[in-house]
């Protein structure tokens, strides 16, 4: 089974891609056939309805409340992931369990947290029993290289204390890919996307974490609106938490690249892009 951690900032957009991925509207697709997603859980489920529900009818899922007191206040996300690989007759299941972090306990890696919740989080993040963390990253505005870079020197800092840095699988994404400044670069996101426009937290990321632990993707939860028309498939709405993305239209709901970085944090194996 997969233990899987997703981390970034606050509006990355870490609850939406897990409900999207629990709802998996790609099953009806052609293309996707090979790939089925089940919501094990009732965590699970109950997101899974809220993408369904909400989502798609042209509301928004609310992010992860920081208002918790124990790591334990946190759902606890299960999927099962089918895969059928072209000429193979057996299909591949993956379990994976994955928790969602409030925003703030990232940002507050920044500078160093006193807030002995946020350095359990954290702890719990690098447990033994952890596969690997997704870390979503968003922006790419001046200064935001920095920022980053320092919330990474710390967190990996942190992955060298609890003896993690050798033996944990980091997945970098660059969420809401679907942006016209990064829809083109998602095809190589290394190369394209962090090496342009993150290129501090990259060289960090790639000094630090041997090769093999280290992977770079691109994902968009909303997708664009069309093969023939990129167009990003959502617009934004004023939530609790400032302004938050809602689908634009449900009938071409089309997300990006949700399964792969999951799979290879799970199994240390490719999926391809898309998936």
């Amino acid at each position: 089974m997969g233990n899987i951690r997703v981390i970034g900032p606050r509006g990355s957009g870490k609850t939406t891609y897990l409900a999207a991925l629990a709802y998996q509207p790609l099953k009806a697709l052609k293309e996707y056939q090979n790939l089925k997603v089940q919501a094990v859980n009732d965590d699970t489920r109950n997101l899974a309805g809220k993408a369904e529900n909400i989502i798609s009818q042209g509301a928004s899922v609310e992010p992860t409340s920081s208002e918790v007191n124990t790591i334990y206040d946190l759902p606890s996300y299960s999927f099962n992931i089918e895969i059928k690989r072209r000429f193979q007759k057996q299909q591949e299941q993956i379990n994976l369990v994955a928790r969602d972090y409030p925003g703030e306990i990232f940002e507050d890696l920044e500078f160093g947290s006193s807030n002995p919740l946020h350095q359990e989080f954290i702890e719990e993040c690098l447990t033994p029993d952890v596969n690997g963390c997704l870390i979503l990253l968003t922006h790419w505005q001046s200064g935001t290289d920095s920022s980053y870079g320092r919330i990474v020197q710390r967190f990996l800092e942190l992955m060298d204390k609890y003896e993690r840095t050798s033996n944990l699988r980091l997945a970098i994404a660059m969420s809401k890919c679907e942006r016209g400044e990064l829809w083109p670069g998602r095809l190589d996101p290394e190369t394209d996307l962090f090496n342009v426009h993150l290129p501090r937290t990259t060289h960090i990321l790639q000094q630090n974490i041997p090769a093999q632990n280290l992977g770079f993707y691109a994902i968009s939860t909303f997708g664009v609106l069309g093969r023939k028309d990129p167009r990003p498939n959502r617009t934004l709405e004023w939530g609790t938490d400032g302004k938050l993305a809602v689908l634009r239209d449900a009938q071409k709901w089309r997300p990006y690249n949700l399964v792969a970085p999951l799979y290879w944090l799970s199994t240390g194996r490719k999926l391809g892009n898309d998936a």
